[in-house]
C-alpha cells in the first residue's frame, strides 16, 4: 500500500489529462444509468410476450425504476455527505451492475420487478454522487463545461446504447440488453478503481448524530433558496416527461413511421447532442448559467408545440426536424444543473443534489403520469389529446425562465478540497 500523504488544494488543481479522464469516467457512469432507464421503453413488446403482461404490468416495471430511483435519491441526502465521496461512488456502482444481471437473469415478472426496483434504488444514488463529485473537484467558474461533458452521456447512450441494446435483443433476446450493460458497468467500475480520488473535504465538518438526520434533511428542504430551486427543477422534468414517452406511440399511430425505424430517429437526435452538449455548457460559463438556460429554454418551446402538432410528414422530414428537438429538450438541462450546484453549502452540496436527483425522478413519474391521463384513442387507433401535452410543456417552459431568476447561488466560501490520490488506496 502506498502512503502518499493527502494534500488539501482548491478545486480544479487536479492534473489536466487526470480532469479530463474523471470527467469523461462520469460521463459513462451517467451514461449506463440513462441507457439502463431508456432502453427498457423499445423492448416493451418482447418483454411484454415473454412474461405474459399486458401495458399496465409493463407499466409497473418501468414506474417502478422512476418511484425506486426517487425516494431513495431523497434517503441518500441522510448520509451522502458521511463517506468519501470516491468510496461511496465505488460501492453503489458496484450493486448498479449487479442490478443489471438481475434483470438479465429474471425468470419471472415478479423478479425482473425486483431487479428493476434494485436498479432504481441504485441509480437514484449515483446521479447525485455524480454532481456532487463535479461540485467538489471542478471550481464554479468551468462547471457549465464540466456538464456539458457529463451530459454528453445522454447522447452516447441514444446514439449507441440503446440501439445497441435494441438490436441485441431483436437477435438474441431481451436479456442481451442487460447483459451488455452488466460487462460494461464492471469494465467502467474498474476504471473507476484507478480515476476516482479520494474526496473528503465535506467530512470536515462532524456530521450530525443519526437522531437529527430527519430534521436535518426537512430543513435542508425547507430552505427557501433550496424550495426554489427544486420547484425549478420538477417544472423542467415534467415538461419534458409529459411529451417525450409518447414521441414513439405518436409517431406510429399518428404518422405510420414502423417501429423499427424509431431507433434511427433517436440517432439522428442524440448525434446532435454530441455537438451541442459541450458547446452549450462554455455557453453558460462564458455569459451566464441564468442567461444560457433562459436561451435554450426559450428555443425549446418550439420544438416541443411542433412535434405533438406534427403534420403529415415524410420519415426523412421528421429525421431531419428531431436534432432541433433533442437539442432543446437536453440542451436546457445543462446550464440549469450547472446552477444547481451552486446553491447548496458545499457541505450540504450531496445532500442537496440528491433530492434535486429525487425530484427529477418525481418529475419523470408525474409527467409521465399527467401526459397518459391526457391522451386518448381516436376511432382509427390513432393517439388524440397530445397538442394538449405540448402546451402543458410549453407553459410548465415559460415558468421556468421566468422562475430561474430566484434561484440563487450560496454566498462563496473559500473551501479546500482534499483529494488523496486513487493509488493511494489500499
Amino acid at each position: 500500500m502506498n502512503t502518499q500523504t493527502s494534500k488539501a488544494v482548491q478545486p480544479g488543481l487536479l492534473a489536466p489529462a487526470r480532469e479530463r479522464g474523471l470527467l469523461w469516467l462520469l460521463a459513462l457512469i451517467q451514461f449506463t444509468v440513462i441507457m439502463d432507464f431508456m432502453v427498457m421503453m423499445p423492448l416493451g413488446p418482447q418483454i411484454m410476450q415473454a412474461f405474459s403482461i399486458g401495458p399496465a404490468g409493463f407499466a409497473a416495471a418501468v414506474s417502478a425504476y422512476a418511484w425506486c430511483s426517487g425516494l431513495t435519491g431523497l434517503f441518500a441526502a441522510t448520509y451522502i455527505d458521511r463517506f468519501d465521496r470516491r468510496r461511496l461512488l465505488l460501492v453503489v456502482f458496484g450493486l448498479f451492475a449487479l442490478s443489471n444481471l438481475g434483470c438479465a437473469l429474471a425468470s419471472n415478472f415478479h423478479l425482473l420487478l425486483l431487479a428493476r426496483a434494485f436498479a432504481g434504488v441504485t441509480g437514484g444514488v449515483l446521479g447525485p454522487m455524480v454532481l456532487a463529485v463535479i461540485g467538489d473537484v471542478i471550481p464554479e467558474s468551468r462547471r457549465g463545461a464540466a456538464m456539458g461533458v457529463v451530459m454528453t452521456s445522454f447522447s452516447l447512450a441514444s446514439i449507441a446504447g440503446v440501439p445497441a441494446g435494441v438490436l441485441l435483443g431483436a437477435h438474441f433476446g431481451w436479456q442481451a440488453a442487460f447483459v451488455l450493460l452488466t460487462v460494461l458497468c464492471v469494465a467502467i467500475w474498474f476504471a473507476a478503481m484507478r480515476l476516482v480520488p479520494s474526496l473528503t473535504a465535506h467530512l470536515a465538518k462532524t456530521p450530525p448524530p443519526l437522531a437529527q438526520v430527519l430534521p436535518n434533511l426537512l430543513r435542508l428542504i425547507a430552505k427557501p433558496a433550496h424550495l426554489r430551486a427544486f420547484a425549478l427543477t420538477l417544472s423542467m422534468v415534467a415538461s419534458n416527461m409529459i411529451v417525450i414517452p409518447f414521441i414513439s406511440p405518436v409517431l406510429v399511430a399518428n404518422l405510420g413511421i414502423a417501429p423499427d425505424q424509431i431507433a434511427w430517429i433517436y440517432v439522428a437526435g442524440g448525434i446532435a447532442t454530441l455537438f451541442t452538449a459541450r458547446a452549450i455548457g462554455k455557453l453558460a460559463d462564458r455569459h451566464g448559467k441564468v442567461r444560457v438556460f433562459r436561451w435554450v429554454a426559450a428555443f425549446s418551446i418550439l420544438p416541443f408545440l411542433f412535434v405533438t402538432h406534427l403534420p403529415a410528414l415524410s420519415f426523412a422530414a421528421i429525421v431531419a426536424f428531431f436534432p432541433f428537438f433533442m437539442v432543446a429538450a437536453s440542451g436546457r438541462f445543462i446550464p440549469m444543473q450547472a446552477l444547481m450546484t451552486t446553491v447548496p453549502e458545499p457541505q450540504q452540496r450531496g445532500a442537496f443534489m440528491s433530492i434535486a436527483t429525487a425530484m427529477q425522478s418525481l418529475g419523470v413519474g408525474l409527467g409521465s403520469w399527467v401526459g397518459g391521463l391526457l391522451l386518448g384513442t381516436g376511432a382509427s387507433g390513432t393517439i388524440v389529446g397530445y397538442g394538449v401535452n405540448g402546451w402543458i410543456a410549453a407553459a410548465l417552459t415559460v415558468f421556468g425562465i421566468v422562475w430561474v431568476a430566484r434561484v440563487a447561488p450560496a454566498p462563496a466560501p473559500s473551501p479546500l478540497a482534499t483529494v488523496v490520490p486513487a493509488e493511494a488506496e489500499s
